[in-house]
């Protein structure tokens, strides 16, 4: 590809590297010159133009990232439209986006032209994210880079791993101490964690926090055809011999792995009963912030094999955010900071879409979802405190549009009077 600074009149078919403008006329950066505009430019006294010009062996930016990123969908991946030289990458399906990291760095080195960029490995994404994007830097790639990139990509380098439905049983020791109004919480906190990923809560217990008890509590909630049960303390596991490692090995059970490199959640266990996974919780389980036993719960709702080296690889990015609603342990020797206030966000979907004169724009299709999805995921994502849906118009066709999201519905009923009333 040649590049650079060109009188205009031997540029028939260039590309412009830079937007022109010119009296009335308005080329965008990327606009292939054709006779008509070179000889309008000329006449609004532009002579010479910043201009790429394509050589044979070069492939053009819209082509090859489309090929490429046809190449790289993997199993429930979908490559969607190219333009400006980028095509993303869709999922067809919620899971967990399955990287071959060696791969994408393998493909990446291959020519600076060519990029590949994905979200996190083991990143949960659902139809309308963009899991992964391919762009062409310049605008072209050279033919031989492309077949290079192409190469790689068909090695499954990429896909998505969908989520399936579980069935869990939650398993909670007490101690003298120990409010009900926690106990409650955390019932409520699992179920929404679950939810999330359509999976069900089917069985809670409550037992004393002995090795016999909690044996009882496991072999009780496992016998009742569940895939996972998730076992809590009263008080947190710290050895492999401590009271919940103890009552499963009691059961028979395999212990898998203990602790992770993963900040909050390093006291969590990992183990088996049978055909039954088992999953030793810390005690910031109770929480709804993100900590490390749900990565495990989300590999194993994708239907992924959880090993003691997946554990022990999941330091990179294990030491999760700190936020000022949930002060860390190693940060209780430091000057505690001002006070923040509690915020929550409100979604007002109550409309009626009057000036869409037709259709509910809130339901539109954007990419693949809803827009008031995409709103509330957004709104959600944010890390309120709360976020609540205030609905009226079609309620019923918003709340299914919302399923599964961690949102509190409230109803307007005057939502025909405007605004204000859903504030």
């Amino acid at each position: 590809m040649e590049f650079g600074r060109r009188k205009l009149g031997g540029a028939e078919g260039a590309l412009l590297a830079h937007s022109i403008a010119a009296g009335k006329l308005r080329f965008k950066k990327g606009h292939k010159l054709s006779g008509a505009d070179i000889a309008a430019l000329a006449a609004a006294g532009v002579e010479e133009a910043v201009v790429a010009i394509l050589g044979r062996d070069d492939v053009p930016e819209n082509e090859a990232a489309l090929k490429l990123a046809r190449a790289l969908a993997g199993p429930n991946l979908r490559a969607g439209n190219a333009g400006t030289g980028r095509c993303n990458l869709y999922p067809d399906r919620a899971g967990l986006l399955v990287v071959d990291a060696e791969a994408v760095n393998l493909f990446n080195a291959v020519n600076e032209a060519i990029t590949l960029s994905t979200v996190s490995a083991f990143e949960p994404v659902a139809p309308g994210h963009i899991a992964a994007t391919v762009k062409i830097i310049p605008f072209a790639a050279p033919r031989h880079s492309l077949e290079r990139c192409l190469e790689i990509a068909r090695q499954a380098i990429l896909r998505v791993a969908p989520f399936r439905a579980l069935r869990a049983a939650l398993v909670q020791t007490k101690l003298p101490g120990l409010k009900p109004e926690l106990v409650k919480k955390t019932v409520e906190v699992t179920r929404a964690k679950l939810a999330e990923i359509g999976s069900d809560l089917v069985g809670h217990a409550v037992c004393e926090h002995a090795e016999a008890s909690v044996a009882d509590a496991i072999a009780g909630a496992a016998a009742t055809g569940v895939d996972v049960v998730l076992v809590l303390g009263a008080s947190a596991i710290v050895d492999r011999r401590d009271v919940i490692p103890s009552a499963i090995e009691q059961l028979g059970g395999k212990l898998v792995h203990f602790g992770m490199p993963v900040d909050p959640g390093n006291l969590t266990l990992i183990a088996t009963f049978g055909s039954v996974h088992l999953i030793g919780l810390p005690g910031s389980a109770r929480s709804p912030r993100r900590h490390g036993s749900d990565y495990v719960l989300l590999r194993l709702a994708a239907g992924l094999e959880v090993t003691a080296a997946d554990i022990m690889r999941m330091g990179v990015g294990g030491l999760l955010k700190e936020l000022p609603g949930r002060p860390m342990p190693r940060a209780r020797a430091a000057p505690a900071p001002a006070a923040l206030p509690r915020v929550t966000a409100i979604v007002l979907a109550a409309g009626r879409s009057t000036r869409m004169r037709g259709p509910n724009k809130l339901l539109s299709d954007i990419d693949g979802a809803p827009l008031v999805r995409r709103v509330a995921e957004a709104a959600a994502g944010a890390g309120p405190a709360e976020t609540i849906v205030v609905t009226g118009h079609e309620r019923e066709k918003i709340e299914a549009a919302l399923a599964g999201l961690p949102l509190r519905f409230v109803l307007n009923r005057r939502y025909a009077d405007g605004l204000s009333t859903s504030l």
